[in-house]
């Protein structure tokens, strides 16, 4: 066990010091700090001395030289039990610290931040401060290092059980998450630099993220899983969601979510969407709510039972008490937030509210286009989001029938739902409203089969998308059987003269988008 006689402070995040500080005091520790740290201790009654009192030079150079000084490393850094040691800092007059409390400037905060500058960036690149703790867990056999206030907790547990003291094993700890923070604040760092200079693909990636949620199973009840989230991850993403009600999210739970999220981004109007297995069962656009959610629904009332439902609105009365009517089952709802009245309803369903999850995202906001990974054996598949246009301002009219505003509204719609249904991928929708999904079939005209036999009768009058070509006019066979109006594809098989020809002997209109969207 280390007693702790000298504590160094140094903090951006100035959350938990002044209880972990009057801990230390109680155990008669003498504490040394510099500008803001040391302030907020001074304000709060704790003394503390002045860090250019013990190196004997003021802060230089804007306060980019605080702590880089022999009387400070030096302290941390002399092994105690060494000889030498002792006596080189005791002909130095440098006393030994015994722990080090420091918290980094918060550069991915403020790296993120799109109204930050350049130079505000770099400001926040801090130097003194990873030099400290990588010198304190170094010499943690010495020395104990925090450099979170989430740690603060245990360590006056420990301070108030061992009379001022800490052990060993945990300043084994404390140093492994030492090495681990600063690590993370270098890889911070290095990422935002590599995207200033914009050059495409680096020729070596890292990553690092924090374990959120150690999850009850994985994909199935046999494999075992966790949720790690980023550092500093969007306001609005899942990794920020707030489980507002019902039993913790199962790893399905959240890979269903983070595909609904993903649609609902999509849309400007009020949307729903309704998930299962990680493809869109349900989709629906209009101008009330509560619409959208009957479209998302009754679209498929079969797949919906159990499913995940997103909302890109605030969640009203009206809509929850749609979604509460007899007969319905919803495993989650998300949704920027709810409204007491509506939180209230779903809460109190009996067949559901003790197993419902309700989660807020906040206002869901427009983001720039990011990677995608995928890990595959012995590496890593990286590439751009698919983020086209999904406009159809670039599409080109290839049949002799045209289409009406009306069929081309609902073509958009139904594109922007088709990239993210697993491919091969057909979808079928009306009046803003999916109607059928084919999802992840082998061959094209059988995601068109099972996306008609999904939609019947109501196919007749309704578009179609597809997420790539018609390889033979045998898909669009089938559609015109049917009664499809309306269809959007890539273009680009060697057959397409077959696909159009199919559309003109059927009075069906035909766009080609000039782009697809494989999902896999």
């Amino acid at each position: 066990m280390v007693p702790i006689h000298r504590v160094l402070l140094s903090v951006s995040d100035k959350t938990g010091l002044i209880e972990l500080a009057k801990e230390l005091v109680n155990n008669k520790s003498m504490l040394i700090s510099t500008g803001g740290t040391k302030k907020a201790l001074l304000d709060a009654g704790i003394p503390a001395v002045d860090i250019s009192e013990v190196t004997g030079f003021p802060e230089m150079l804007d306060g980019r030289v605080k702590t880089l000084h022999p009387k400070i490393h030096g302290g941390i850094l002399a092994i105690r039990d060494n000889a030498e040691h002792v006596k080189t800092i005791k002909e130095h007059d440098i006393h030994p610290i015994d722990m080090v409390v420091c918290n980094l400037y918060p550069f991915a905060k403020v790296a993120s931040n799109p109204e930050s500058t350049y130079e505000e960036v770099v400001e926040n690149i801090d130097i003194g401060g990873p030099s400290m703790v990588r010198s304190a867990a170094k010499n943690h056999h010495d020395v104990a290092v925090i450099t979170s206030p989430e740690q603060y907790a245990a360590i006056i547990a420990e301070l108030k059980s061992t009379g001022g003291k800490i052990s060993l094993a945990t300043r084994k700890k404390l140093a492994c998450d030492a090495f681990t923070h600063t690590a993370q604040y270098d890889l911070a760092i290095s990422q935002y630099f590599k995207a200033q200079l914009n050059q495409g693909f680096s020729d070596e990636i890292s990553f690092s993220f924090k374990c959120k949620q150690v999850l009850r199973y994985g994909e199935n009840p046999h494999q075992t899983a966790a949720f790690y989230t980023e550092l500093n991850p969007p306001a609005d993403s899942l990794a920020n969601a707030t489980i507002l009600h019902g039993k913790e999210l199962s790893y399905n739970n959240l890979l269903d979510i983070d595909s609904a999220l993903s649609l609902l981004r999509e849309f400007g109007r009020p949307a729903s969407v309704i998930l299962k297995h990680n493809n869109p069962c349900g989709a629906a656009v209009s101008k009330h709510l509560v619409d959208t959610f009957r479209g998302a629904y009754d679209g498929d009332p079969l797949s919906a039972y159990g499913g995940i439902v997103g909302f890109n609105r605030e969640v009203d009365e009206a809509t929850a008490l749609a979604m509460a009517e007899p007969g319905r089952f919803l495993e989650c709802v998300v949704a920027p937030s709810f409204s007491p009245e509506a939180f209230e309803i779903l809460t109190n369903k009996p067949t559901w509210k003790k197993s419902v999850r309700l989660l807020s995202t906040g206002p869901m906001i427009a983001r720039k286009p990011t990677m995608e990974m995928r890990k595959v054996d012995g590496g890593l598949l990286v590439q751009d989001k698919d983020a086209s246009n999904e406009n159809l301002s670039s599409a080109r009219s290839v049949t002799k029938k045209k289409l009406t505003p009306l069929e081309l509204d609902d073509l958009k719609f139904a594109w922007v739902v088709c990239k993210h249904v697993k491919s091969n991928a057909i979808v079928i929708v009306k009046d803003g409203k999916l109607l059928g999904t084919g999802a992840g079939q082998m061959s094209r005209v059988d995601a068109v089969q099972n996306a008609l036999k999904k939609a019947g009768e109501n196919a007749r009058g309704a578009v179609l998308a597809s997420d790539a070509f018609f390889p033979f006019r045998d898909g669009v066979d089938e559609a015109a059987k049917a009664g499809i109006i309306a269809i959007v594809q890539p273009g680009g098989s060697m057959r397409d003269a077959d696909a159009i020809a199919s559309c003109d002997e059927n009075g069906i209109s035909m766009i080609f988008s000039g782009f697809r969207h494989f999902r896999h």
